[in-house]
């Protein structure tokens, strides 16, 4: 077993004052030795942490006595360190961000939960659709097999592009999915105010899935990204099949580097070879304006140094 434990977990539960609640769960989480991100908003909350075993056991148990969240889920990940930097606690008018007019109550209105097993065998008729309810750059590293990418960079742009990509398969069977669940929440919710018949989500996400005894992560293909300093997760303990591609030669990858250039710092799927290539940077652009601009920290510390001399 190892010492540390990473938890993923999300509740949609009414939180009177976000923004006293967000303060006091900082502090605790500080005390206990925690790092990690969570979101609270009045509709509930959604976090990320890491710890010890022990940290986190506490974490748990001190959020179970809590009748807002004495059922709250958390999905367990062992580690030998940290995962996180810091511990930061925000607050925001979402825990999820879609910015529709009306706003999305998973407790009135969501798709048809399915376990792993259920999915997995829904997953293989012929008489449905998949949707991926992540952003694009996390379908590229790994998703389930002929689920459609969705042509999105943050999750508040999936109305726009379902309204203009999907009417087609209202009467279709939808199968949804994200990484622990409660993007769907919403996401199955809109699909059903959308007028989309039969919606159902993939309870627990891609990372319960995976780990599921029965199912063992079959049928999803690549890795799962997580926000974490992990980056990536394998999911399929039968195979492993990789989806992701090179950002700069092409060939079959499935890690993700971070641009080399702070200002950019865009992350990008990079074979090893093309990382030492390219030194880091995800383009040549990137590395000339990295040098041009440390030349110009040298020559502008230089410049202050003589005249301070």
């Amino acid at each position: 077993m190892k010492p540390y434990r990473i938890l993923l977990y999300y509740k949609y539960v009414h939180i009177e004052n976000p923004a006293e609640f967000a303060e006091e769960h900082l502090k605790f989480c500080q005390d206990l030795g925690l790092k990690g991100r969570i979101l609270i908003a009045e509709e509930g909350i959604n976090g990320t942490v890491s710890g010890t075993i022990e940290q986190t056991q506490t974490y748990m148990d001190t959020m179970h006595q809590d009748p807002r969240f004495a059922d709250m889920w958390f999905k367990i990940d062992e580690a030998d360190g940290h995962a996180f930097k810091k511990m930061k606690v925000k607050v925001k008018k979402e825990i999820v961000r879609l910015d529709l007019e009306e706003d999305i109550d998973p407790n009135q209105l969501s798709g048809k939960r399915l376990s792993p097993k259920e999915f997995y065998e829904a997953l293989q008729r012929d008489d449905v659709i998949v949707i991926d309810g992540r952003n694009d750059y996390e379908y590229d590293i790994g998703h389930f097999r002929n689920a459609i990418r969705p042509e999105v960079k943050a999750f508040r742009e999936f109305p726009e592009w379902i309204r203009k990509n999907l009417s087609q398969y209202k009467d279709k069977k939808i199968l949804t999915y994200c990484t622990g669940g409660i993007r769907c929440e919403k996401l199955s919710g809109f699909l059903l105010r959308e007028g989309f018949k039969d919606v159902s989500q993939l309870e627990g996400g891609i990372v319960t899935y995976g780990k599921d005894p029965e199912v063992r992560g079959k049928l999803f293909d690549g890795k799962c990204y997580v926000f974490d300093e992990r980056i990536s997760v394998p999911i399929n303990q039968e195979e492993n099949v990789i989806v992701g591609k090179c950002y700069h030669c092409g060939k079959p990858e499935d890690r993700y580097i971070n641009c080399a250039y702070d200002m950019c710092h865009k992350q990008h799927i990079c074979c090893p070879e093309c990382e030492e290539k390219f030194k880091g940077y995800c383009s040549v652009e990137c590395e000339e304006h990295d040098r041009a601009h440390v030349k110009e920290k040298v020559v502008t510390h230089a410049t202050s140094g003589a005249i301070r001399g």
